[in-house]
C-alpha cells in the first residue's frame, strides 16, 4: 500500500496557507511607541483562496488586512475577504473560465485609494470598491464608462491627482488600452494602443508629462495553458521595448525604444531629467520560462535612461542584490525621488516564491543601500513609506511592513524610522492572528 502523503503546493503551505478566519481586534499588543503623526489606515491585500485551495498562487480570493492607527495607538486590526461576484458564485466557476466577465474578478493584488474610493485590484477585471471597514461595495466601472480590465498598478499623480492606468487583458486587438481619470475619479480618456501581441504587462511608469509602457516578451501562449500553467510564456525572440507617450496623448504619439529582452514585474519610480526619462526598475532576466515557473529568476535594481532626442536607452545595473516590490514616497511618484524601498526576494530558480529576511533602502542618486535586517526566519513584505506629514521632507517618515516570524508562527506590523533604517523598528504591533504572505498595499492618511 502506498503510504505517501500528498503535500500541498508551495502557495498553500507554510505561511502561504490561506487564512479562513475573519476577525476584528481592538486590543493590540504593541512594543515601542507608534508615532503620533501616523493617523490613518494601512491596507494590504493578497491571494487567499476561500476553502483553502487554488490552482495557482495568482488565483486566490482577495483578502484585505487593515490596521488603523490613531494618536500613537494601533486602534484596530481587521481582515476580510473581498466578496467579489466570483467569491459569491464560486460553484462551477474557475477564474480562468470567467475572464470575459469583467465583474468576476479576484481583487487580490493591490489596494489603493483615489477620489475617496478604496479599490482592491487585480489585472483581468474591474476594481472592487471597499468601505474603510473593509466591507465590499461591489465592482467599480467608473459610472459605466470603463469597458476593459484595470491593471493592478495604477499610478496616482501627486501633482494633478489624476489616476493613470491601463488594460492589457484582451485576446484580440487592441491588446493595450490606456486610461486616465481626473482627480474626482471621472474617466476622461480612453486610448487604444497598438502592440503586436498580447503580453503580460503587469505595471508601467509615469513621469510629469509622459507614460512609459513596457512591451516585454511575456507573451500569450496556448501551449502554456494546455500544460496547466498561466497563459503566458517568456519568448525573448519577440524582442522588448519601451513606449513613451504624452500623458494626454494618442496611439500615434507613442515612440518605441528597443531594449534587451527581459521582464519587469515592478518599477520603483520614474521621472524626467531634461530630454531624458529615468526609470528605476527591478529587472528579471526572464519570467514564466517554463510551465508553472513564476519567477525564473529574481530581479535586481536597474536604471534605464531613455534619451528621447537620440532615441536610445542606456541600461545600467545598480546592485546585484535581488529584490522587488519597490516603492517610493507616494508624494513623489513620477517625480525625482531620491529614496526607494525594496524587499529582498531570494532566487529560488522558479520552483517557488520566497520572501526575504531583509528590507532595502536605496539612494537612487548614488546607489547607496541600507539594509534593515528582520532576523533569521523572519520574512518580509512590501515596504510602504508613510510621511510624517503632508509637508515633511522625502525621508522624514516611516516604512510600514507586515512580516511573519517562521520561528514563532506569529505575524507582526513593523514601523521603521526611514532615517534610521538599519536600526530597530520604533514600534512593533503583534497581530492577533497569522497573516499569510501577500502582495501590495497602501498607507491612507486621514484627511488633513
Amino acid at each position: 500500500m502506498d503510504n505517501e502523503v500528498e503535500t500541498a503546493p508551495w502557495h498553500l503551505s507554510g505561511n502561504w496557507e490561506p487564512m479562513q478566519v475573519e476577525v476584528t481586534t481592538t486590543d493590540l499588543e504593541t512594543e515601542g511607541q507608534i508615532p503620533e503623526e501616523l493617523n490613518g489606515l494601512y491596507l494590504r491585500v493578497g491571494p487567499n483562496p476561500f476553502g483553502g485551495w487554488s490552482e495557482h498562487w495568482f488565483f486566490g480570493d482577495g483578502m484585505v488586512h487593515g490596521l488603523a492607527l490613531q494618536g500613537g495607538r494601533a486602534v484596530s486590526y481587521r481582515n476580510r475577504f473581498v466578496r467579489t461576484r466570483l467569491f459569491e458564485n464560486r460553484a462551477g466557476n474557475k477564474p480562468t473560465e470567467v475572464m470575459d466577465d469583467l465583474t468576476m474578478g479576484l481583487a487580490n493584488t493591490h489596494v489603493i485609494r483615489h477620489a475617496d474610493r478604496i479599490m482592491a485590484l487585480e489585472e483581468g477585471h474591474f476594481p472592487y470598491e471597499l468601505t474603510p471597514g473593509l466591507d465590499t461595495v461591489g465592482p467599480w466601472d467608473f459610472d459605466g464608462k470603463l469597458t476593459t480590465s484595470v491593471t493592478a498598478h495604477p499610478k496616482i499623480c501627486p501633482a494633478t491627482g489624476e489616476l493613470l492606468f491601463f488594460s492589457y487583458f484582451s485576446f484580440e486587438p487592441p491588446y493595450l488600452t490606456y486610461h486616465r481619470a481626473d482627480a474626482e475619479g471621472r474617466l476622461v480618456q480612453t486610448e487604444p494602443i497598438d502592440i503586436p501581441n498580447m503580453v503580460m504587462m503587469h505595471d508601467f511608469n509615469i513621469t510629469q508629462n509622459h507614460v512609459v509602457f513596457m512591451d516585454l516578451p511575456l507573451a500569450f501562449n496556448l501551449e502554456s495553458i494546455a500544460e496547466g500553467g498561466l497563459p503566458f510564456r517568456f519568448e525573448p525572440e519577440a524582442g522588448a521595448r519601451l513606449g513613451v507617450m504624452p500623458r494626454n496623448g494618442t496611439n500615434s504619439d507613442v515612440v518605441w525604444h528597443e531594449i534587451d529582452p527581459c521582464y519587469v514585474f515592478h518599477p520603483v519610480n520614474s521621472y524626467e531629467d531634461g530630454d531624458n526619462l529615468v526609470l528605476h526598475v527591478s529587472k528579471l532576466d526572464s519570467a514564466f520560462a517554463k510551465s508553472g515557473d513564476d519567477y525564473s529568476s529574481s530581479g535586481c535594481l536597474w536604471k534605464w535612461t531613455i534619451d528621447t532626442v537620440a532615441g536610445t536607452v542606456h541600461e545600467e545595473q545598480l546592485d546585484d542584490r535581488r529584490g522587488d516590490f519597490g516603492r517610493v514616497d507616494d508624494r513623489l511618484v513620477g517625480q525625482p525621488a531620491r529614496y526607494g524601498y525594496l524587499m529582498a526576494l531570494p532566487d529560488t530558480g522558479g520552483d517557488y516564491v520566497e520572501y526575504g529576511e531583509t528590507l532595502y533602502k536605496y539612494d537612487l542618486t548614488t546607489g547607496q543601500r541600507w539594509d534593515h535586517e528582520l532576523g533569521a526566519g523572519v520574512k518580509g513584505g512590501e515596504p510602504v513609506f508613510a510621511p510624517a506629514g503632508p509637508d515633511a521632507e522625502e525621508d522624514e517618515g516611516w516604512v510600514l511592513c507586515i512580516v511573519h516570524d517562521e520561528n514563532s508562527g506569529r505575524s507582526k506590523f513593523l514601523i521603521i524610522d526611514a532615517r534610521d533604517f538599519e536600526g530597530p523598528p520604533v514600534a512593533t504591533v503583534n497581530l492577533p492572528q497569522r497573516v499569510p504572505y501577500g502582495a501590495h498595499g497602501s498607507w491612507m492618511p486621514d484627511p488633513a
